[in-house]
């Protein structure tokens, strides 16, 4: 058994979940003894793992069937996904919902992150097999490094004492951008800082003006990997992601692998696999972020990150590459 992985654009979405995933899709592939190549113009593989859904995509699809492979689509994009986010996204999203809804439905089987974004697919009438598999997590990436720690803080020029919101992700609207930086409004005594980059000529004015005149106790350093931000997963008082739509949300797994105080925003993809007050805290609005938020830097509520990290644990590399041989041998 071979699997051809394909990823369409891989610079233009190392930045984002989708390229993590890939990269944790590799290592997975690795782990369970599964023999892949990236290159489309290998023909010899069995079946086409694909992620992603722009013109090449389509076209590697069609080769796919020309020549009888077996085609899983790894259904990472939903229509609900796509709103708020780039410029003139939510016009584009009902194209956008037809579009996927043909690729998805021309595969044999499709992979999702999700039984939530299982749900909206099947709200979409797709009639296939549906393999719900996470993303993954490396778990070693995010043990606790004194020397990643302090990289982290020299770099930031933090005092041994400041008290650290960290957020990371896109700079999107759905993503709660505004409400993270409202927040930290409501909390000056409190450094907030956003990991996270895209393009100023394809976001929404409004995101613009957020990112450029902000409460002096928020930064936006931009895209930023490796050491520096590993050692502010472990680091930081707490994880603080007011997202409004996600497939899984891959940071908040590395939140939890990093044995971090997570809160979220009460959203349906969190449900049933985290749990209030128990791997993590979820509120509705930002009265209530502030709060929980408070409470976690502060010590006065109960300590969720052991249970937060067993969480993260049961979506190790390991275990997604034995579903992932799983799903591959029954379409086969």
């Amino acid at each position: 058994m071979k699997v051809l992985l394909y990823f369409e654009g891989e610079d233009m979405i190392s930045k984002s979940g989708i390229g993590r995933a890939m990269n944790h899709q590799m290592r997975a592939l690795e782990s369970a003894g599964v023999e892949y190549t990236t290159d489309p113009w290998d023909s010899d593989y069995d079946i086409l793992h694909i992620n992603t859904w722009g013109v090449n995509s389509e076209a590697i699809v069609r080769n796919a069937r020309r020549n009888n492979k077996k085609v899983i689509y790894h259904a990472h994009s939903t229509e609900e996904d796509f709103r708020n986010s780039f410029l003139f996204s939510n016009a584009l999203a009902p194209l956008v919902r037809k579009r996927l809804i043909s690729l998805y439905s021309s595969a044999d089987a499709l992979i999702t992150p999700t039984e939530y974004a299982k749900g909206i697919l099947e709200g979409y009438g797709i009639q296939l097999p549906i393999h719900v598999v996470s993303n993954g997590i490396d778990l070693s990436r995010y043990v606790r490094d004194e020397e990643k720690v302090t990289a982290y803080r020299k770099y930031f020029s933090l005092d041994e004492n400041a008290k650290v919101v960290l957020g990371v992700g896109l700079l999107f609207q759905r993503k709660g951008l505004p409400d993270f930086v409202e927040v930290a409004s409501m909390l000056p005594e409190y450094q907030f800082i956003w990991f996270g980059d895209i393009s100023k000529m394809i976001i929404p004015r409004e995101i613009s003006e957020i990112v450029e005149n902000h409460p002096a106790n928020v930064l936006f350093p931009g895209y930023v990997k490796g050491p520096i931000i590993e050692g502010a997963y472990s680091d930081a008082s707490c994880f603080f992601f007011p997202s409004y739509e996600e497939t899984e949300g891959i940071v908040v797994l590395e939140a939890l692998a990093a044995r971090q105080h997570v809160v979220v925003r009460d959203i349906g993809v969190f449900d049933p696999w985290l749990k209030d007050g128990v791997s993590c805290y979820k509120g509705h609005n930002n009265e209530e972020f502030a709060r929980l938020i408070r409470g976690t830097v502060e010590g006065t509520l109960p300590d969720t990150t052991e249970e937060g990290w067993k969480v993260a644990s049961k979506r190790s590399i390991e275990g997604v590459g034995r579903q992932l041989r799983a799903v591959y041998e029954s379409v086969l």
